[in-house]
């Protein structure tokens, strides 16, 4: 086993490491779960390093590390591991033990060890081990860092051997200077140990669960012989201690013999006395006096292996001292050395020095037999902070020792030790023994300064920044009026932080807050009637106010006007009233807490407030993530406080969470302060990591509130008498399976049967117990189909993200009935793993996810195989077919994960014992016929392995169906969407109606942030839809901005998506709002047909906000293309426009007949996109699309026509070189008249001409490329009737946005504002969606969408600047304070709703962003522009081929990294890395940054300096993007 060979340089190290060694499982008690302890580093390092302990029973001898933090009642955690016979150990500080006393006393008589560094530094207080001294643990104490390592061991095997828990405690402070130490030899530790004891431990669990219950159990003496040693007379000790280690550490041995461990007593529960037999004890409980016995014998042990001797009380001194001082506290070594060094004339010179090293139990007759007789006097030390009594608890124990034992004793002492450094020891040691050797000696004498120079406590109290998110919406929300009564760093009169943040502390504070308050009222009312003020200002400003306290609102607006006529007045009256201005606001009394009040909750301060029924708010941020919840400990189950909270009745209570519900938090914030009662606002915020990413804790946030672990809901009791219900759900995605599983589980008091209860741990396992019911159902059901069949069986399991694998299999399996078989076949993770032992004939079909990973659907099959050891599968026969690209991973290194899945799992059934009825088959998309050609050839040799490869009479295969299948038979788009959307037992509609929707302007989508988690609950996934408006030009009106907002908070996600097409999308609105959202976007005077689909979809046009007239009739042209290309199907009115009873609402114009003039009944081959640039911006990249109109003005300033681009496209797929994305090629010059029929000729030359049977195929790029420009052009031409004239010259200068305010030639004025990705939404920190609501409210001109996905404030007239600056800077609009690089940046959506995305996009570029700026201002770039997009797949919807630097996602966290794209966007960019992770992008742009900032030259820009410098070659066209690229694939 691997053995760490760091030397240790701290007690918590070598203690750390003794644990880890001897433990199945080490509770690490820490600040925060992502914050090391003292202890935990060391843990960490030797679990990451594989260490293996000596007594861990896992399959990799390396023991469980549980972190747990400091104020989560942490001993719960120790409850379950010890019963089921696992060996616990706690490492910890000393604050854990008083508030743990109750565990304490149930787990002392289970083998726990607890290593307890005691706190605070420096000055430590012992008083946290006297407080738990009677709880029935043995107590050892080390005071150097070899001791700590020796006793340690010893606590370990004390533990095994007595069957008792053990506190081992220790001042970390105490062994600074001491030189690093070595970690004894593993045999030493073993040994001492006695495997054979820890084996039977391990081997008897303790029945029951509960922790609250006394379950009988006492540790029990076994007849197991202790080692011989020889008895050592009081004289011989003494001798033996004579010299005094300046150390402090004992002294080694060169005398003592070796002796066998002793065995472990058996553990067993008390047997129960019954009514008619009593049966006595097998054995005896374990005493005071076995304790002792089984330490001595370890210490034999030791001493015999390592030389170093220990004993119960070490003495230290002559053996004819008069003068004994025991010592219960730190600075062992530095009393020591001030007595063995002092000179004779020193009252202490001579005298012993004795520490309790065994402290409990306290065996008084050992104490005694350790000091000379020659003793007298005994001075007691004890480091106890808390002085409670006159007697100190280890006074008391001398003085019982003494009496009880006749002896030569006379005098004991005790003195209260305080902080003491080797500046001030002597003078401490002379008032002791001054004390000591007086007639008259004071007890409890203090000695030493009280306090120790302050230092920051390692488990202090801080607001981790996270949780500011909520405390920056009650500052929002509240301003001046809210008063947090337990706010950290707040003045508490010398009160602990620990203290004052409790919500005991906190409630009483606001109790004398509020009295405070009153007592304030009445003084400013009676001033308002006798007040001697200057003026008579303020006894009117006071009167108001007075009248108006009930009311909050317009007690705020007299408490500035009073406040304002106070600062005014100036009078002494006036300034002492202004002391307390605090108290002229309606004050919002909030106490904040954290999930360590759920525990223990019916003591806690929680009860006290809703008990009082006192008007207190409470806000308690629960930070346990869902994926950490549900795999806790269920002795660590917290009390739902939301419940206990609403059974009180008198109690307003919501459940909140800011990343799944901003609005919501704000409403339930809101209501809670207006509730004249105690409140308690729950607010999830989910983390591991106080420096977790936003993106973590919004997955898990979603997580948690989708699974119903935790709901929003908000329960108010004042709602009744006002006839509206007290119950509020507002998780609106799990309403109907929370409400149906909390009508099965009826049964609480008459609240909850009233509104139902939230149990998430029986949801869960209801959930789990669903899901296997689901798989056993339906492999049931396929072999009932198969009965009646007489052929071979064959079981066909698939694995598929993309859908060709579950193709494969169907139609594998399709032809496996047609040859006679018994065929079933289904996805891996619907099989049900118990039967793969019975199966006969079994294939696999896999395709290749991420790094070589299986697709989803078949994670949860290989995880259950993988180690699966009990599987015998000698009587089956199988064979596996692998879908992979083998160069989708071109690096060397990564060839590994070329079919990676399909290769391990052929690999692991041949080791299980299975037999090949075939060899492995791998299907390689770079293969001539992709993935076919390797199937080919793998088919028949299965058929022939099978028995069926010459069946005669097969019937002809039907042709699989396409997409030209589906919009044939749609009847004109129609579908059967209408009937699906009526079907509430699905969240989805069917494969071939999600096709059509699509033309519809919706795509549906699921979750993938829950996916997994909704599947192992038996779920169907979190279905919901993607909405795209049809908006040409982006141009919308501030009430459209309004409704469309209302749209996003109504039926979305609350949040708008400003798309690279300048159009709103919305996400989240889930089926039964789906008729009702399309409805809405067309009272706004909207549409959404045609916004998706193959046909032509939104227009775009340049915003160009310093040019308003030009920039009016080239809009106008996008608008009169995007009517003329229309689809005239009257499917979409019918489906979506009519009311409930089918009546049509003609909202946005009439339907026409149901034919398409223009698309016919197939459409287009693939979507169709248009763009209208105008020089010199060409922000809408106009080169990227199936037509670019590039506008040409005329000598007159008016537009006069267009110069016509054809075939530009984004799209293509990884790694497949028939695919590229491309520029549009010039056919020449439109006049304005005619721009649209150009437009439709190109369209329809499409319409016919492309390729229909590849959709990777079938963009008009390919078709152009195929037929070649100018035949392409003559057949347009042939279309049209005319020619193109020549194209105008043009210049493009820039594809960014221009931010900030611009003028007009009219004079208007435009905003544009940084929109980052397009995302409007509101956060604690930027309410941006707010914001643009209420400048949307007072807005007169118009809202401009721009294709970088930003927005544009247009048309806002001079005299209402000022205003919409007011409105801006609220809000925080007005902050362009950004560099260039995030300026220019632009990503798509991807994660967590487009189905395609690979790799995060939108939720990651500003992370990354953020990750370079540093070397952006180190390099001096901080104003440049830099273009920088990212897609979560090749799709290229945020054109990511025309950036200077893109990256594409290849696999979740990997990115192929292209350069060298054209900053005005008429290049395209090159492949520079392929597959890289953040790891190797950040070092790689921060070179590049660095280069080029060195040697780029005047206006030069990054693409352009890319090229030049060689880093990457230029793509001059779409066809040679694979050409030359910097990373070349290798060699297999």
């Amino acid at each position: 086993m691997a053995v760490p060979q760091a030397k240790l340089r701290t007690p918590e190290e070598a203690v750390a490491s003794i644990a880890y060694l001897a433990s199945d499982v080490v509770v690490s008690v820490q600040p925060a779960i992502g914050t090391d302890s003292a202890f935990s580093k060391q843990l960490k390092q030797l679990a990451q390093s594989k260490t293996q302990s000596l007594v861990a029973k896992t399959s990799d001898a390396v023991p469980e590390i549980v972190p747990v933090r400091h104020n989560t009642d942490p001993l719960l955690s120790v409850f379950t591991p010890i019963r089921s016979g696992r060996l616990v150990s706690v490492t910890t500080t000393s604050s854990i033990l008083l508030p743990s006393v109750a565990h304490l006393y149930r787990l002392a008589n289970f083998p726990v060890v607890i290593h307890v560094a005691l706190a605070p530094k420096r000055f430590p207080d012992y008083s946290a081990i006297t407080a738990v001294r009677n709880s029935g643990w043995t107590f050892l104490q080390s005071w150097s860092l070899q001791e700590a390592h020796d006793i340690a061991i010893t606590a370990h095997a004390l533990a095994i051997r007595s069957g008792k828990g053990v506190i081992h405690f220790f001042d970390p402070s105490s062994s600074e200077g001491n030189a690093p130490i070595e970690l004894a030899s593993l045999d030493v530790i073993r040994t001492v140990l006695n495997l054979d004891n820890v084996r039977r431990f391990q081997s008897a669990p303790v029945p029951g669960t509960g922790i609250y219950a006394d379950d009988g159990r006492k540790a029990l003496v076994a007849e197991q012989a202790e080692p011989v040693i020889a008895p050592a007379s009081a004289a011989s000790a003494v001798a033996a201690a004579s010299e005094v280690p300046a150390t402090g550490a004992s002294s080694p041995s060169a005398t003592s013999s070796s002796a066998k461990s002793s065995q472990q007593s058996t553990n067993t529960a008390t047997p129960t006395a019954s009514a008619a037999t009593t049966i006595e004890e097998s054995a005896p409980a374990v005493t005071s006096e076995h304790i002792h016995k089984y330490a001595t014998g370890i210490w034999s042990q030791l001493s015999s292996l390592i030389g170093r001797n220990y004993n119960a009380f070490e003495y230290k001194g002559p053996a004819s001292a008069e003068s004994v001082l025991l010592l219960f506290g730190s600075n062992v070594s530095l009393f020591a050395d001030a007595i063995l060094h002092a000179p004779s004339s020193e009252a202490f010179a001579g005298a012993g020095l004795l520490i309790p090293r065994l402290y409990r139990p306290w065996l008084g007759a050992k104490l005694l037999e350790a000091i000379p007789q020659s003793v007298r006097k005994i001075a007691v030390l004890e480091q106890i902070s808390r002085k409670t009594t006159r007697w100190g608890p280890v006074l008391v124990d001398v003085l019982t020792s003494v009496k009880s034992t006749p002896g030569g004793v006379e005098t004991v002492v005790g003195h209260q030790l305080g902080y003491i450094s080797k500046t001030t020891v002597e003078q401490a040691l002379r008032g002791v023994f001054q004390n000591l050797s007086s007639d008259k000696p004071v007890q409890n004498l203090e000695v030493g300064e009280r306090e120790a120079p302050k230092e920051a406590p390692e488990y202090g109290l801080e607001q981790p920044a996270l949780e500011n998110a909520y405390i920056k919406i009650l500052n929002k929300l509240f301003g001046n009026r809210v008063f947090i009564a337990n706010a950290l760093g707040s003045d508490n009169a010398g009160v602990s932080d620990t203290i004052a943040a409790s919500p005991e502390f906190g409630f009483g504070s606001l109790l004398a807050r509020k009295e405070r308050r009153q007592k304030f009222v009445e003084q400013a009312k009676k001033f308002a009637i006798i007040g001697q003020f200057l003026t008579d200002v303020p006894k009117r400003a006071l009167a108001k106010w007075a009248t108006s306290l009930d009311d909050v609102k317009k007690t705020e607006q007299a408490a500035e006007e009073v406040i304002s006529s106070l600062t005014i007045d100036n009078s002494t009256l006036a300034k002492t009233l202004l002391e307390g201005k605090a108290f002229f606001h309606k004050e919002s009394l909030w106490l904040v807490g954290s999930d360590a009040w759920a525990y223990d909750l019916g003591n806690s301060g929680v009860h006290h407030v809703l008990a009082s029924g006192e008007n207190v708010n409470l806000l308690i941020i629960d930070s346990t993530p869902y994926s950490e919840r549900a795999a806790a400990d269920a002795n660590r189950r917290k009390k739902d406080i939301g419940l206990y909270a609403m059974n009180f009745g008198n109690a307003y209570v919501a459940s909140t969470a800011v990343y799944s519900s901003y609005t919501q938090v704000l409403q339930a914030l809101d209501e809670a302060d207006k509730f004249n009662g105690p409140s308690v606002v729950l607010a999830y915020l989910p983390y591991n990591d106080e420096h977790d990413s936003p993106l973590t804790v919004l997955q898990e946030t979603k997580k948690a509130v989708d699974l119903g672990y935790w709901p929003l809901y908000r329960w108010n009791p004042d709602n009744e008498a006002k006839g509206e219900p007290k119950f509020a759900l507002d998780s609106e995605r799990i309403k109907k399976e929370l409400k149906e599983f909390l009508d099965r589980e009826n049964r609480l008091t008459q609240l909850m049967r009233s509104q139902p209860q939230y149990g998430a741990v029986l949801s869960e396992d209801y959930g789990t117990e669903i899901r296997a019911q689901q798989r056993r159902r339906a492999k049931d059901a396929y072999n009932k189909l198969l009965e009646g069949l007489f052929g071979a069986p064959l079981t066909i399991l698939f694995a598929s993200d993309n859908g060709n694998a579950q193709n494969v299999a169907k139609r594998l399996g399709n032809r496996g009935r047609t040859r006679g078989l018994k065929t079933i076949v289904m996805s891996m993770e619907d099989y049900p793993v118990e039967d793969l032992p019975s199966e006969e004939n079994i294939v696999f079909v896999t395709s290749t996810a991420g790094q070589g990973e299986f697709p989803q659907n078949g994670k949860p099959f290989w995880d259950a195989i993988k180690d699966n050891t009990d599987l015998d599968l000698a009587s089956v026969k199988y064979s596996v077919f692998g879908l992979g690209d083998s160069h989708y991973w071109p690096r060397k290194e990564d060839k590994v994960y070329y079919n990676k899945p399909a290769k391990d799992l052929d690999r692991l059934l041949s080791n299980l014992g299975a037999t090949r009825l075939a060899p492995l088959g791998l299907g390689d998309d770079q293969d001539p016929d992709g993935y076919q050609t390797g199937y080919q050839e793998w088919e028949p040799k299965l058929w022939e392995a099978l028995g069926v490869a010459s069946v005669e009479g097969l019937p002809e295969e039907p042709p699989p169906r396409t997409n030209e299948d589906i919009k044939l038979e749609s009847n004109y788009l129609r579908g059967t969407i209408a009937e699906e959307l009526k079907d509430e037992s699905t969240g989805a509609i069917s494969a071939d109606n999600s096709q059509l929707t699509k033309f519809h302007g919706t795509y549906m989508q699921d979750d993938r942030d829950i996916r997994d988690a909704r599947k192992a609950q038996g779920l169907e996934p979190a279905y919901s839809f993607m909405i795209r408006c049809r908006l040409p030009g982006g141009v919308a009106t501030p009430q459209q901005w309004i409704q469309m907002d209302d749209i996003a908070n109504t039926y979305g996600n609350k949040t708008m998506k400003l798309t690279t097409r300048q159009t709103f999308q919305f996400h989240g609105v889930i089926k039964r709002n789906l008729k009702k959202a399309m409805q809405a976007i067309n009272r706004a005077l909207m549409t959404t047909l045609a916004a998706c689909g193959d046909v032509n979809r939104n227009v775009m046009c340049s915003p160009l906000p310093s040019q308003s007239k030009y920039h009016r009739e080239v809009w106008a042209c996008s608008k009169k293309i995007s009517d003329h290309l229309l689809p005239q199907t009257s499917a979409y009115h019918e489906i979506w426009l009519t009311d409930d009873n089918d009546k049509k609402e003609l909202v946005a114009g009439n339907a026409v007949q149901d034919f398409e003039p223009l698309y016919g009944p197939t459409y287009l081959p693939r979507k169709f996109k248009i763009s209208i640039a105008v020089p010199p911006h060409n922000d809408v990249d106009v080169y990227a699309h199936d037509i670019g109109l590039i506008a040409i003005k005329g000598a007159d300033g008016h537009l006069e026509g267009f110069n016509l681009l054809a075939g530009g496209g984004m799209g293509t797929t990884h790694n497949n070189k028939k695919t590229y994305p491309q520029l549009g090629r010039m056919l020449g010059f439109v006049k304005t008249a005619d721009v649209h029929i150009a437009c439709e000729k190109v369209m329809l030359v499409q319409r016919d001409f492309g390729d229909r049977k590849n959709r990777k195929h079938a963009r008009l790029k390919y078709t152009i490329d195929d037929m070649g420009v100018e035949m392409f052009k003559a057949k347009v031409e042939e279309y049209w009737g005319q020619k193109f004239e020549e194209a105008r010259p043009f210049h493009f200068d820039s594809n960014v946005d221009t931010f900030g305010w611009q003028k007009d030639e009219t004079g208007m004025n435009h905003f544009t504002f940084f929109i980052e990705n397009g995302r409007i939404e509101d956060t604690p920190d930027f309410p941006m969606k707010t914001g643009l609501r209420e400048i949307a409210k007072v807005h007169k001109g118009e809202f401009r969408l721009t294709p970088n996905q930003h927005l544009i404030l247009s048309n806002v007239a001079d005299e209402d600047v000022p205003l919409m600056k007011e409105l801006m800077a609220k809000y925080k609009l007005d902050n362009l304070n950004f560099t260039g690089l995030r300026l220019s940046s632009s990503a798509c959506v991807a994660f967590p709703t487009c189905g395609l995305a690979m790799a995060e996009s939108e939720r990651y570029l500003p992370v990354l962003i953020t990750k370079l700026e540093q070397v952006i201002e180190e390099v001096g770039l901080r104003r440049d522009s830099i273009v920088m997009r990212m897609t979560g797949c090749p799709n290229g919807c945020a054109r990511p081929w025309l950036a200077e630097v893109a990256f594409v996602g290849k696999a979740y966290g990997a990115y192929n990294m292209y350069l060298g794209g054209g900053y005005h966007g008429q290049r395209l960019n090159k492949l520079y890395r392929s597959s890289i992770k953040e790891e190797e992008i950040l070092p790689i742009m921060k070179g590049l940054l660095k280069r080029y900032a060195a040697e780029r030259e005047e206006g030069e820009h990054f693409g352009d300096w890319c090229i030049r410098a060689g880093v990457i070659k230029a793509t001059k066209e779409g066809r040679d993007f694979h050409d030359g690229v910097a990373e070349e694939e290798g060699e297999e």
